[in-house]
């Protein structure tokens, strides 16, 4: 579920066990007309979110019943469209990048400042996926069939669930088969023109999405052909035709 465009419309889940941060961002998010809903633990936070639907999640790691991963992957799973912003103090990259591959869209490093973290949802809300645009929006290439109206991928006759982030990547490069397309135009169209996050959360998200795509054609009850999403380093990725 996604806001209607007015931030005031926009409800939050910051989930945080630390008083002095979590009244400092409630109070910044509620003064810029975000509707906030503050849980101090990783089981509470997943009640909170059961009970009723949210934009984003904000996401603390270090929290005092389990770990925020284990947090992020089980939201990711029940509310697949759900942004989930990670704040943490862990600034190694191994806990950036399972942190991202757990199912989180983006990571705040701790200590952060109020009009950074506005700045990035703002950045993300206004990325949310489009209304849909028409039935000439469907691209097949080889047994690959993307839908971007429906925001729809089936491989074969089977369809393939992915998050929305991964989506949009793969919407973008089947609109240019065969085309090298540049990191910097990813992050553009899939994230956002003025972005200033880590370019690593593009790799992630490519990984994610190659085995997403190679596990539905190991699973496909016939063989499929299925398009290879090639790196090309130092510029981009390209999507090619099946192997022959």
């Amino acid at each position: 579920m996604w806001a209607t465009g007015a931030k005031d419309t926009v409800s939050v889940l910051f989930i945080e066990d630390d008083e002095v941060i979590g009244r400092h961002v409630e109070a910044g998010l509620r003064s810029h007309g975000y509707a906030v809903t503050w849980a101090r633990a990783g089981g509470s936070g997943l009640a909170e979110a059961g009970r009723s639907p949210n934009d984003v999640v904000l996401l603390d790691l270090g929290l005092p019943d389990m770990d925020g991963i284990d947090v992020a992957r089980q939201l990711r799973n029940e509310h697949p469209d759900v942004l989930i912003l990670i704040l943490t103090a862990r600034s190694e990259e191994i806990d950036v990048i399972e942190g991202l591959d757990a199912g989180a869209d983006d990571y705040l490093a701790k200590p952060f400042s109020m009009n950074v973290l506005l700045a990035r949802l703002r950045a993300h809300l206004r990325r949310r996926p489009p209304a849909p645009a028409g039935p000439d929006e469907l691209v097949r290439i080889g047994d690959l069939t993307v839908d971007t109206a429906a925001r729809r991928c089936h491989l074969g006759d089977r369809e393939v669930e992915l998050r929305p982030k991964e989506f949009e990547l793969l919407a973008v490069l089947v609109r240019h088969p065969e085309e090298a397309v540049s990191r910097e135009s990813l992050m553009a169209e899939v994230w956002d023109e003025n972005w200033f996050g880590p370019t690593k959360t593009l790799d992630v998200t490519m990984s994610s999405l190659r085995r997403r795509l190679q596990a539905a054609a190991s699973d496909a009850p016939v063989p499929v052909a299925l398009p290879v999403l090639t790196t090309l380093r130092g510029h981009g990725y390209r999507l090619d035709p099946p192997k022959p």
